[in-house]
Formats: C-alpha cells, sequence, structure tokens
C-alpha cells in the first residue's frame, strides 16, 4: 500500500484541545460599550463611539486565529469543502451513538 505523504508538523494535544475549545465570539470593552464580535473580524466598529478599533493582532508569531485563516483558505477548493463535509459528517454520526 502506498499513502501520499505530505508534511507533519509536530501538534501537540494541548493546541488541537484549544481548538477544540475556541470562542465563536470575542467580548471587546471600548469606552463604555461591551460588545461582542467574531474571533475572525480584524476589525470592529465601537457602537458607543463609533471608532474602529483593531481586535486581532497580527504579532511575529502564529495566533490559533492564523491557523483558522489557513482552513478556511484551504476550503476554499471545492474538493477539500467536499472532503471536510464528509469528515463532518462521520464526526456527527459518531456524535450520536
Amino acid at each position: 500500500m502506498t499513502i501520499d505523504s505530505h508534511a507533519r508538523p509536530d501538534v501537540s494535544p494541548e493546541f488541537v484541545d484549544a481548538i477544540r475549545a475556541f470562542p465563536v465570539h470575542r467580548t471587546i470593552r471600548h469606552c463604555s460599550a461591551t460588545f461582542s464580535v467574531s474571533p475572525f473580524d480584524i476589525y470592529a466598529d465601537c457602537p458607543a463611539c463609533g471608532a474602529r478599533i483593531k481586535v486581532r493582532s497580527f504579532a511575529a508569531t502564529t495566533e490559533i486565529e492564523g491557523v483558522f485563516d489557513a482552513v478556511f483558505e484551504w476550503m476554499s477548493d471545492p474538493a477539500a469543502r467536499e472532503a471536510a463535509s464528509r469528515r463532518r459528517q462521520v464526526i456527527e454520526a459518531d456524535r450520536d451513538e
């Protein structure tokens, strides 16, 4: 049997846990306002003062949001979307058992 190989960087169990626990929103406090935005938004508009504020940093180190961005980019390929859809179906079926 032959299996195509690809880059396999080390991925820690803690990293996988962080992805599983990743929040679906980010709470922002600015001026007198507290509001929520997507964790993937780079900018948000403050509802109190209207200022556009940067809510995601792009540091020299890789952030977990960058991993999601890479996956989102990968999923722009129709074959990748189909593969991800099939995998999600299997995961859902396993949860139901």
